[in-house]
């Protein structure tokens, strides 16, 4: 959540910083604004709200020159306001933060006694009034913000201006993500890659701890005691086409077309189907890795949450070892039992979810081996696990996940075959069979794509509906969960995920002729369980909208309204119906006329508690 933008060279950098901002509209904000060394001073220009208001207010208070900072800020301390918004200036020193300063009560009657006035109601501003005072005790710019830092408890990415030394920015991270981007007489640091991905695609990721000098010709690393670090300079192959729409109304419709593409580049190099084998990143030996591992624990958030709880259906059936599925979020609260023999799965596709990160840290001081399954190249999951299986999608620029969710199963369901084939309950001719099918569900996801024009009218008889009910059994649960997630999400409407058994336990008394009722009916082997559940709705006089596997007269003749869905193995299941789900929420959302890429209140990367 939040957006920072920061740039120094030899040219103009209003225009950089509103590019990079509008690059990072997807991380969630609710107030913008710029800081800007004109020559003589520091400029600063704030809004409320859109970027778009931002734009206006530089209309009508103009400023340009270099270097320069931005931010977008998404409400913690403080409502949302101009007062409130970033940058924050105290006496020479303007700062932009995301994060979250948990001792910012006690440093800010600190500072007030000594007499220093606040302006704002964030924990942010405490930043800059601490920097200004060592400042005045004759600190330079970089040693001022390593000794700020130090009396700070929480998290932090920050970039720091001065009047007192124009000529550089000084940015520093702890548990929030920063990267520095490298140019040709010109350097950038931004919270997110795609917002500088325009100018350079060489950059630095800054770990926990680091603090930049930036200059226009050279970046100076250095760690809170001001001890010289190196970090590593990586060349991004992300092309900056890929993060624009590409003629889609939405960057969310884009991607969930993306779909087929983001699983073949998934999958891309780590299947031998000669061998029945799976090859994942740094990992070779899979009766080696598996043979000290009792159980597997997965620990996620939202949309990741709901693909491990797909994944652990399949990891339990190739592995036969045992498999929780933990909310990250609740994970390090209850005292879980955990040691050098558990696996620890954890998944996010930034590599940024505080709640993630927290659980995976907690559980690696516990002895535990940590895979993270991840999206964003050296993002800092990565860095805190022990491996890493890449997703490939792509940058994600919708807050609704999409393409990253069917990823994640790609890479779950191949971890299965992996962990099958290295415990040796997974036969290399069974093996070779789930390796031949999974090849073929880029094609079945693109088929299933080819049902939009039927979702999109079928949306426009339900985007004025309250509630909607989305129901499955076994592999397709996790799947109703996440179809109602989308709909919550982008269109505001209230929706609920349920597994169809437990209708009668409570679910049930809410329906009737007002609530539809959608239930993923393909034919598995609970088939006929899921079509006796449909009769139970029908018989409270809901609207049934049913996934069915095509052909399938049974289960449409049992619906009001049947999607068909192409026919894949019962297994692999959830990557085509979650297709229909995704472009329902969508065209339900784009009939309401929601925020769709930027839905309220939410954030892509959830990087606070």
């Amino acid at each position: 959540m939040c957006g920072i933008i920061g740039f120094i060279g030899d040219r103009p950098c209003s225009e950089i910083l509103l590019g990079g901002l509008q690059r990072l509209e997807y991380r969630g904000y609710d107030s913008a604004g710029v800081a800007v060394w004109d020559g003589a001073q520091i400029a600063i220009v704030r809004a409320e709200g859109k970027l778009s208001n931002l734009v206006r207010a530089l209309v009508q208070n103009p400023i340009d020159g270099d270097p320069g900072i931005g931010h977008t800020r998404w409400a913690t301390h403080g409502r949302p306001s101009e007062q409130n918004a970033h940058p924050h200036k105290a006496g020479p020193v303007v700062v932009v933060h995301n994060g979250i300063i948990e001792n910012h009560l006690a440093l800010r009657a600190e500072l007030e006694a000594q007499g220093r006035l606040f302006a704002s109601e964030t924990d942010t501003e405490i930043i800059s009034h601490l920097i200004h005072q060592e400042i005045e005790r004759g600190a330079t710019l970089a040693e001022a913000v390593r000794r700020a830092l130090k009396r700070v408890v929480g998290s932090w990415a920050i970039a720091v201006l001065s009047e007192t030394e124009p000529d550089r920015i000084v940015a520093a991270r702890m548990a929030s993500p920063l990267v520095v981007g490298l140019g040709e007489g010109e350097n950038f640091v931004a919270s997110d890659i795609p917002a500088v991905l325009h100018h350079t695609r060489r950059f630095m990721f800054l770990e926990d701890g680091d603090v930049a000098e930036l200059t226009k010709t050279d970046v100076r690393l250095t760690n809170l005691d001001g001890a010289h670090v190196e970090r590593p300079i990586r060349n991004i192959d992300w092309s900056p086409t890929m993060a624009e729409k590409g003629g889609y109304k939405h960057f969310m419709l884009k991607e969930i077309h993306e779909q087929p593409r983001a699983v073949t580049d998934t999958l891309r190099g780590r299947i031998s189907l000669e061998q029945g084998r799976v090859i994942l990143d740094g990992l070779s030996d899979e009766a080696e890795y598996w043979k000290s591992i009792s159980r597997v624990v997965i620990v996620a958030c939202g949309t990741s949450w709901h693909a491990a709880l797909v994944g652990k259906f399949w990891i339990e059936a190739t592995t036969r070892l045992p498999v929780e599925v933990d909310l990250a979020s609740e994970y390090r609260y209850r005292n879980p039992v955990i040691d050098a023999s558990s696996l620890v799965v954890a998944i996010s596709q930034s590599g940024e979810t505080a709640d993630t990160l927290a659980a995976a840290a907690d559980a690696k001081r516990h002895g535990a081996r940590i895979l993270a399954i991840c999206n964003v190249v050296e993002s800092s999951l990565p860095r805190l696990a022990h491996h890493t299986v890449y997703t490939h999608a792509g940058p994600e620029i919708g807050v609704a996940s999409t393409k990253a969710f069917v990823t994640q199963l790609a890479v779950l369901y191949l971890l299965s075959i992996y962990g099958g084939r290295g415990t040796g309950r997974l036969s290399e001719a069974e093996a070779k069979r789930k390796l031949a099918e999974l090849v073929k569900l880029p094609t079945a996801i693109g088929q299933a794509l080819r049902q939009r024009n039927r979702i999109r009218r079928m949306a426009e008889r339900f985007h004025k509906v309250a509630d909607f009910l989305f129901i499955g059994r076994w592999l397709n649960y996790p799947i109703a969960l996440e179809g109602a997630l989308k709909m919550k999400e982008i269109s505001y409407i209230h929706a609920e995920g349920y597994p169809a058994g437990e209708m009668k336990h409570g679910p049930i008394a809410l329906i009737d002729e007002n609530m539809p009722v959608v239930a993923i009916a393909t034919r598995n082997h609970v088939y006929d369980k899921i079509l006796s559940n449909i009769q139970e709705a029908k018989a409270r006089r809901c609207t049934v909208i049913a996934l069915v596997t095509e052909g399938d007269e049974e289960a449409a003749n049992h619906a009001e309204i049947a999607i068909p869905v192409p026919p894949v193995p019962e297994d692999l299941e959830p990557l085509v119906t979650v297709v229909p789900l995704q472009l329902l929420a969508y065209y339900v959302a784009d009939y309401k006329g929601t925020d769709i890429d930027q839905p309220r209140n939410l954030a892509k990367s959830v990087t606070v508690e």
